[in-house]
């Protein structure tokens, strides 16, 4: 007997929150006094030889900075969560009136689309605010675990493994569950005949927009917080002073350590979140004919994928941490590259026994161009989600190429520092141009191959295939940030170099598999784009009864082409402002770094007599954050709302897909460039002083520090944010586009 999908979606979903929990409460089980506190007359491994502090005092100082780091996530994201809740506010009324507008006042659809859009927007923010705590709850967990021997590389990765594992299964069940109450609720209570069910997915996109707008003041207020204090930390510490990283005379350490979980932990929930939600809800409009032929369990096949997924990664995730347990610092990338290698695998399997059960036999889908119904069948529904997920892969694994010192890209680009950070700068940007290649034909070739077999409605389908393991990438993106700050923590606490090594190998391929991550969030945010633009084109023929995009958008229209090239700069504009932002904040932190040693000129002491003030530091990035977030976002939001009520549909149509083509492809090569930077950097402070790279401290370091600090904003701030850009636009659009039309039958106020 098959399990109904309902149950299926509502399992999978609790299993999900329950699975997060039992991580949690394994992660709880590490206390920072049992770890430091050795059995009498013993000296903790954590500790240095010489080290004369008592377990006590050391316990007290991992605490302090622990709560440091604690509290100024917490008031960074309260402060971003507040501005973000009245902006729901205010926005969740203009859905409501616009919606209404486009309706001809049908009241009851302008409200179930506020109240979608406001749901999709507090849950991303809910997610956000768990992952960022889980996070921060185990960075000094992760810290403390890393004692010596193959047990310290098992327990370190463990906590910070299933601190990710907390997020990503978390944000998958509590995102699909809310997703699926909310579609219960409409059936149930207003859209209960299977021919109002197009109306029902219609109201369901205002999902999509409210995890749409929050990832994107989560991603760029986020990135402009990290980057600010990563980059200032690192022009006055490392390059003028030339202390360590995360030094704890470093002012800006705390304010870096923040950052990590604000940005990387918080913004990328959001990011992925917004994706999981906008690619579904494009696959429900587009397949709204489903729900006809096949019933309520049809219709809800792009849930079902989601639900499947979160089995296929739970069974995976034992992997890593039981069945090829971490013993050494070579595990460490095979492992997690395993997570994303089998549940991949092993989700083609899953799939296709999804759509066998879940699907009709034949079933047919309304061509995008044309008036042609075409048949189509779950074997090629099965092709379209499986093309997804292997050619994520594809994308994921090309991206490690160009990212990590495993390779040869990395390893050239760390040779070019011997002449400077000239030469790392023009060959890193070079290396980023050319990772874009290879992603860019395997996302062509999955559109065409998609769209030949299901039409838009497979481009939909492609776009879920390649988030559905996403708990299993989620996990792995917030197992890098956790390391990273447990790294911090160690140097902050003088804990034995031994425990700094192991977290920073920890965070090394944390960072290559954060390269991995952000491929799969491009490629899938490409393929949710476009799936959204068909989902707007579908809305706009229906609401012309066809007179409109009946035979498919010409391009060649004056205002489409015209609006063509605006969309193509709209990401270069954003790249600039936020880049811009990150250099103005970090000029901020500089000048704030360098006042206090100005001031306190015993901070540069090897044993200072004074202590920094972190909060000073921390007080800026929150503030230029929440100052600079403002304007792009703003420039994303309002452009197709503007486009479309003042010169219409055609123009709108231009705008997203000239924005679809010049975003993915900088956002490919400023994500690569920036990683490929960060890496070259750890790959020279992994060699030896008398090696021809000479190590951490020679001028061929500084060189890449001076590569790596340019390459934060681009991989952490500017380029993961592009995959938002083209989201929203598209999302919005697409919410609207009954709005658009209702102006001039489409024409706009201007009717150019």
């Amino acid at each position: 007997m098959v399990v109904s999908a309902e149950i299926l979606i509502c399992v999978s979903g609790i299993v999900a929150l329950i699975w997060a929990a039992m991580n949690f409460m394994l992660v709880k089980k590490v206390t920072i006094e049992g770890a430091i506190k050795a059995k009498p007359g013993e000296m903790s491994s954590l500790l240095g030889e010489g080290d004369g502090r008592s377990p006590d005092e050391i316990v007290a100082r991992l605490t302090e900075i622990y709560e440091a780091i604690y509290v100024g996530a917490e008031s960074f994201l309260s402060a971003e969560y507040k501005v973000c809740t009245q902006f729901v506010i205010c926005f969740t009324a203009l859905v409501f009136v616009l919606v209404g507008l486009g309706t001809e006042w049908d009241y009851t659809r302008a409200s179930l689309t506020a109240v979608s859009y406001a749901l999709g927007a507090f849950t991303s923010m809910g997610s956000g605010y768990l992952g960022m705590k889980v996070a921060v709850y185990s960075n000094v967990r992760t810290t403390v675990s890393a004692t010596p021997g193959p047990k310290g590389w098992t327990d370190c990765f463990n906590v910070a493994f299933r601190a990710g594992a907390v997020m990503g299964f978390a944000l998958c069940g509590l995102g699909l569950l809310v997703l699926y109450a909310t579609m219960f609720a409409f059936k149930h209570f207003v859209y209960k005949e299977p021919a109002d069910w197009d109306t029902l997915t219609e109201c369901i996109t205002g999902y999509g927009l409210g995890g749409s707008c929050i990832a994107m003041f989560g991603r760029v207020g986020g990135g402009i917080y990290t980057k600010a204090a990563d980059v200032g930390a690192d022009l006055v510490g490392k390059v003028v002073h030339g202390i360590p990283e995360d030094d704890p005379r470093n002012p800006a350490t705390i304010a870096d350590n923040v950052g990590d979980n604000v940005g990387d932990v918080a913004g990328m929930g959001a990011d992925l979140f917004g994706s999981f939600a906008e690619s579904t809800c494009a696959a429900l409009v587009i397949g709204s004919s489903l729900g006809v032929e096949g019933g309520w369990s049809a219709l809800l096949y792009p849930l079902v994928v989601s639900s499947v997924g979160i089995f296929v990664c739970l069974a995976v995730s034992f992997l890593a941490t039981h069945i090829m347990p971490v013993r050494k610092e070579a595990d460490v990338e095979n492992a997690l590259k395993l997570q994303l290698i089998a549940s991949t695998v092993l989700m083609l399997p899953a799939v296709y026994f999804a759509s066998v059960y879940y699907l009709p036999e034949t079933f047919e889908i309304r061509a995008a161009v044309g008036n042609e119904m075409i048949q189509l069948h779950p074997w090629s529904a099965f092709v379209c989600v499986g093309a997804g997920a292997v050619g994520g892969l594809i994308i994921g694994l090309i991206t490690e190429y160009y990212t990590s010192h495993s390779y040869a890209p990395v390893r050239e680009l760390a040779d070019s520092c011997k002449t400077g950070a000239a030469t790392n700068m023009i060959y890193g940007i070079a290396l980023g141009y050319k990772s874009a290649i290879i992603p860019v034909l395997v996302l062509s070739s999955i559109v065409y191959g998609s769209f030949a077999l299901c039409d838009l409605f497979g481009v939909a389908l492609a776009a879920i295939g390649m988030l559905s393991n996403l708990a299993t990438g989620l996990t792995i993106d917030v197992y890098g940030p956790v390391c990273d700050n447990a790294g911090g923590i160690a140097e902050m606490g003088e804990l034995d170099p031994m425990v700094r090594e192991k977290t920073d190998a920890l965070d090394a391929a944390g960072n290559t598999t954060a390269a991995i991550g952000k491929g799969f969030a491009i490629g899938s945010a490409a393929l949710v784009s476009l799936a959204l633009f068909g989902a707007f084109v579908t809305r706009i023929r229906v609401a012309s009864n066809d007179l409109k995009f009946g035979n498919g958008v010409n391009m060649l229209e004056p205002i489409t082409f015209a609006f063509l090239l605006i969309g193509g700069m709209i990401p270069f504009a954003f790249a600039a402002m936020t880049m811009k932002s990150v250099g103005l904040a970090a000029m901020e932190m500089v000048y704030e770094v360098q006042r206090q040693f100005d001031e306190k000129p015993h901070l540069l002491d090897a044993n200072p007599s004074e202590k920094p003030d972190y909060d000073a530091c921390i007080a800026i990035s929150t503030k230029a954050s929440l100052r600079e977030m403002i304007a792009p976002g703003a420039m994303v939001i309002f452009t197709p709302l503007i486009t479309g009520i003042f010169f219409g549909v055609d123009a709108v149509c231009g705008l997203l897909v000239g924005s679809l083509v010049a975003s993915v492809q900088l956002a490919i090569s400023m994500s690569n460039s920036g990683g490929a930077w960060d890496n070259a950097k750890k790959y020279i402070e992994r060699a030896s002083p008398d090696s021809d790279l000479k190590g951490k401290g020679s001028d061929i370091h500084k060189a890449a520090v001076v590569g790596d600090t340019v390459g934060d904003p681009f991989k952490d701030t500017s380029g993961p944010a592009l995959n938002i850009v083209m989201k929203l636009m598209a999302v919005l659009s697409l919410v609207f586009a009954d709005t658009f039309y209702a102006i001039n039958e489409g024409s706009g106020l201007l009717k150019l």
